[in-house]
């Protein structure tokens, strides 16, 4: 797209401003998914069983990311445009809803935020164009994937595998790695924790890893290219460590207890994306 190529200039702060505010919508898009999707997979599972049981279905309602429309989880009333306006909203409301004065978890102003940092970063770094919008598109799905599975320990096939799809689709027009590796990461990435998931088991007995976070660094093979993925995963070996250690410090994870993988896969594939694994492999030779 010439236009948007066009706008492709790094460091230009009135494309990062513009990146911050369409980061702000799209975050405010994010929660809806984050909050529904996990309860779409939970419906879809239970009439699933039902069906097969030959009952009759438990949820018949339509229930998607579009409807129905956004409601107060405490008093269930419909939620007034006025309602809906990225992080201003909640902080006007005081975290609370405008009818009932149930709280509102401060989650969905961060994810607003978080989506509007890393978007301005990517458009202060990248401008505006294909390329840029790409990868913020890449970072949505990160975002959404972190919080899904710190939340409920899902990383959905509906989200790791489009972002898979998109990956190697970006890379087959000339996107950041040549095609070659875009494949190859995905492979080697699916491959690698494939690969430890089964050392791990046959040592312990345990499953250390779910396979929704092999399907998430195939799709950051595919995005990255294979050369990134040792860094990718050292990166996020060294976060889920700093993460279990402080959750075991606040007294709120117990030895042996499993923690999600996903957000410090995604964290670590985000910080790749953004700064490029060259550059993070030159600095951590240097430190």
């Amino acid at each position: 797209m010439p236009f948007l190529d066009a706008l492709a200039l790094p460091g230009d702060p009135a494309l990062a401003a513009v990146a911050a505010l369409l980061g702000l919508l799209v975050g405010s898009f994010l929660n809806v998914v984050i909050h529904r999707l996990p309860l779409m997979m939970l419906r879809e599972t239970a009439n699933f069983v039902a069906q097969e049981r030959g009952e009759a279905l438990p949820h018949s309602a339509r229930y998607n990311l579009w409807l129905p429309a956004s409601v107060c989880p405490h008093c269930a009333r419909p939620l007034a445009l006025r309602h809906k306006v990225p992080v201003l909203s909640w902080l006007l409301l005081r975290g609370r809803c405008g009818f009932c004065q149930g709280s509102i978890s401060a989650r969905y102003p961060l994810v607003e935020l978080l989506t509007a940092l890393l978007f301005a970063l990517l458009g202060w770094r990248f401008g505006l164009g294909t390329h840029a919008l790409a990868l913020m598109t890449c970072a949505a799905f990160l975002i959404a994937l972190a919080v899904i599975d710190a939340e409920t320990m899902l990383l959905p096939d509906d989200l790791t595998l489009p972002l898979l799809w998109l990956g190697l689709l970006v890379n087959l027009a000339h996107g950041g790695v040549p095609l070659q590796d875009a494949v190859l990461g995905a492979m080697a990435g699916y491959g690698a924790l494939w690969l430890v998931f089964w050392i791990f088991k046959l040592a312990t007995g345990k499953e250390g890893l779910g396979y929704g976070d092999f399907k998430l660094m195939a799709a950051l093979g595919a995005w990255l290219g294979w050369q990134a993925l040792p860094l990718v995963l050292l990166l996020a070996s060294a976060l889920g460590a700093v993460l279990g250690a402080a959750l075991m410090g606040l007294g709120r994870h117990q030895r042996g207890q499993a923690i999600p993988f996903g957000p410090c896969l995604a964290a670590a594939g985000m910080l790749t994306l953004l700064m490029g694994h060259h550059w993070l492999t030159r600095l951590l030779y240097d430190f």
